[in-house]
């Protein structure tokens, strides 16, 4: 049973940067994905970025049109996913949460940055960025 905990969230000004990571537990860290997605109220859930870890043959990272450029995710060891965040903008206010799937099918959901290919989720953590 994989178990998801998100930290790092926050308040912020424009402009300034925050970093979330996702602690991950139960999942075998190769061929397997781990995304960050957010919901801001009144919206729909939306893929913010995703990682396939690939094991030996290195992993992949796949971002939203919208973070391009300014988001970074990245993992240095087998327990966190970090979601690195620079030049906020009061539009990224949203609840964070990252999700896990395991197995290489993950690959294309991933890519895609689709929410309902994941099974495991943790419960998020708040980032509101302020003009």
């Amino acid at each position: 049973q994989a178990r998801l905990a998100e930290s790092g969230g926050g308040s912020v000004q424009a402009g300034e940067s925050l970093r979330l990571s996702c602690a991950v537990a139960g999942i075998p860290w190769s061929r397997a994905c781990v995304g960050w997605f957010r919901q801001a109220p009144g919206n729909i859930q939306e893929g913010v970025a995703c990682i396939y870890l690939a094991g030996t043959n290195g992993d992949e990272a796949f971002y939203a049109d919208s973070v391009t450029g300014r988001f970074s995710i990245s993992t240095d060891s087998q327990t966190t996913v970090d979601l690195q965040m620079n030049s906020l903008e009061p539009e990224d206010t949203a609840m964070y949460s990252c999700a896990a799937a395991f197995g290489g099918s993950c690959y294309y959901p991933c890519r895609r940055l689709a929410e309902n290919s994941f099974d495991y989720w943790g419960r998020g953590t708040q980032v509101t960025v302020s003009s």
